[in-house]
């Protein structure tokens, strides 16, 4: 009877370990998919941004309704809740007083090793990659260079 108990026991534990890991990876699936939706937004707030203007916003909200224009923009549906901390709390990246990118509070480690195109991975004090150091923001600006026109001659 005791060693049914026993095994019972780490039977159990072993489903609660996986069913942790098997949640675990399904917020982090979530996490990247809302990283990206911010990158996205972050980066059509930049590219509609009128001549003169700031091209990245100084609130999340303003990407939720951006009123620089006669009709408002939105470059987002909603503000997403960070699945690791529940609300609505997101770390922002500030460069020049404007938000250049978010990432979440979450310290815990991943479970992915690898993480797609276009997520930042920004080494931490740890030693061991966390949630907290990935960085979603859209591209760098890509400096346009003018292309020469070739001369056409008459064949």
């Amino acid at each position: 009877m005791l060693f049914a108990l026993a095994a019972i026991g780490t039977i159990l534990a072993g489903l609660g370990h996986t069913w942790t890991l098997a949640a675990q990876r399904e917020r982090e699936t979530e996490l990247l998919f809302i990283g990206q939706q911010f990158s996205q937004a972050l980066l059509s707030y930049r590219n509609a941004t009128p001549a003169g203007q700031p091209d990245a916003p100084a609130r999340l909200e303003e990407l939720l309704e951006d009123k620089r224009f006669p009709y408002p923009v939105r470059h987002l549906r909603k503000l997403y809740v960070d699945p690791f901390s529940e609300d609505h709390s997101w770390a922002l990246e500030i460069m020049d007083g404007r938000i250049a990118g978010v990432h979440s509070h979450a310290r815990k480690h991943p479970v992915r090793e690898t993480v797609p195109d276009g997520v930042v991975i920004v080494a931490g004090d740890s030693g061991h990659p966390q949630y907290a150091d990935w960085r979603f923001r859209p591209p760098a600006k890509q400096k346009t260079v003018p292309q020469q026109s070739q001369p056409s001659f008459p064949r």
